[in-house]
């Protein structure tokens, strides 16, 4: 099972795994990934860990300043590459002040890397030897990394038509790829089967993953003078980020730290928009291709768990067509952001919030950059390269 044994038992305290559909809880463990019905697991708010500003080991340049917030055994080495601690920009967007949190500029191009750090860092101290995972990209590039940091062997299943260069990334790492026909869901479903016989590092179901994706969080707060945004605009897939926002702005809550939660608006592309669907109670529209092939993701594994956080924050979701994924790419790189397509979602959303009054005068507006355009080589070459002949022909 690629598994050797721990030096010695964690210490997990009242610490618990809980199935948020079903209510029954698990002992906290790296290995469970899922409930035994088959129900995606995570680790419930844990307001006594949140973090006072005095708690936050300023002198230590990764998302591990935080270790006072993550449930992790005493003495869980992190695997670590210095993720986190991303830089927040100062802009006006669709004449709204924003502050773009610049996610690529974690170790791998893209915020996957917080997740993986904490989830890699757990299962190898649990003695993992080898992992699965199925990623479009991002997720399986971050694994790969953390896992070649960790000395953990790592196959990444990849869906037909994933971006040349985070395929290339992947590998670069060390990993083993191995292409699955047909959609991403295709994919995802693959990893489950193998999973039966290797440890499975899953970003879309590991509650670990989660765990690293709340930091975002934690770091807003901490960018702001420990204060939290009244809006951060991200876009989604599987809603790893808008699910680790909604855990630990709500530990932050729990703990008095904030007065209130932020409201989460989350953008998809038209072309494959479920999250969307469900929160405005309507029929998903019928699936088309996306340059934001990130968000790609038909039927996410938490999508319950996803609207209930975006309803819970007062927020709102956005379905924004190519031509506006476009317009807002080229609009970001204008203005010396070179982000993937899949970020361009969110800064494309901003404009529709604003209009439907989700984004108000005064306050803090925080948008999420989750990665890096050179992640998406292919398809930005293809948009500027029609860019440059169209303004040859002009």
């Amino acid at each position: 099972m690629g598994v050797q044994e721990p030096s010695g038992a964690p210490d997990t305290g009242a610490v618990r795994l809980l199935d948020q559909r079903s209510g029954r809880t698990y002992p906290l463990d790296a290995l469970r990934w899922r409930g035994d019905d088959g129900a995606p697991l995570t680790v419930p708010p844990l307001p006594a860990l949140a973090p006072a500003p005095e708690r936050i080991d300023s002198g230590t340049r990764s998302l591990w300043r935080y270790r006072a917030a993550l449930p992790l055994p005493a003495g869980t080495a992190p695997v670590s590459l210095g993720e986190g601690v991303t830089p927040l920009v100062e802009r006006e967007w669709a004449g709204v002040p924003v502050r773009f949190k610049l996610e690529w500029f974690n170790p791998t191009g893209s915020f996957k890397d917080r997740g993986a750090s904490v989830m890699i860092s757990a299962l190898a101290a649990h003695g993992v030897t080898e992992v699965v995972e199925d990623s479009s990209g991002n997720g399986g590039s971050a694994v790969a990394a953390y896992c070649a940091a960790a000395g953990i062997a790592a196959e990444i299943l990849v869906p037909e038509g994933t971006s040349a260069a985070k395929v290339l990334q992947t590998r670069a790492f060390g990993a083993r790829i191995t292409t699955v026909p047909g959609t991403r869901d295709a994919t995802a479903a693959e990893a489950l089967r193998r999973s039966e016989r290797v440890p499975y590092a899953g970003h879309n179901w590991h509650p670990y993953f989660l765990q690293g994706t709340k930091t975002l969080a934690y770091e807003l707060w901490e960018d702001l003078g420990f204060t939290a945004p009244d809006a951060v605009v991200t876009p989604a897939g599987a809603g790893s980020i808008v699910l680790g926002l909604d855990l630990g702005f709500s530990e932050l809550l729990a703990a008095g730290l904030i007065p209130r939660l932020p409201r989460l608006l989350v953008a998809q592309p038209a072309a494959c928009a479920p999250l969307d669907a469900a929160v405005r109670g309507v029929p998903v529209p019928p699936f088309g291709p996306t340059i934001a092939e990130g968000t790609a993701i038909r039927e996410p594994v938490r999508l319950p768990e996803v609207v209930a956080a975006v309803r819970r924050s007062g927020g709102a979701t956005a379905a924004i067509p190519e031509a506006d994924i476009a317009a807002a790419l080229r609009g970001l790189a204008a203005a010396g952001l070179y982000a993937e397509p899949t970020s361009a979602t969110a800064a494309a959303a901003v404009r529709v919030f604003a209009q439907c009054g989700d984004l108000r005068a005064g306050e803090t507006t925080a948008v999420v950059l989750t990665g890096s355009g050179l992640k998406a080589a292919g398809t930005m070459a293809g948009l500027f390269t029609e860019d440059a002949a169209e303004d040859a022909a002009a």
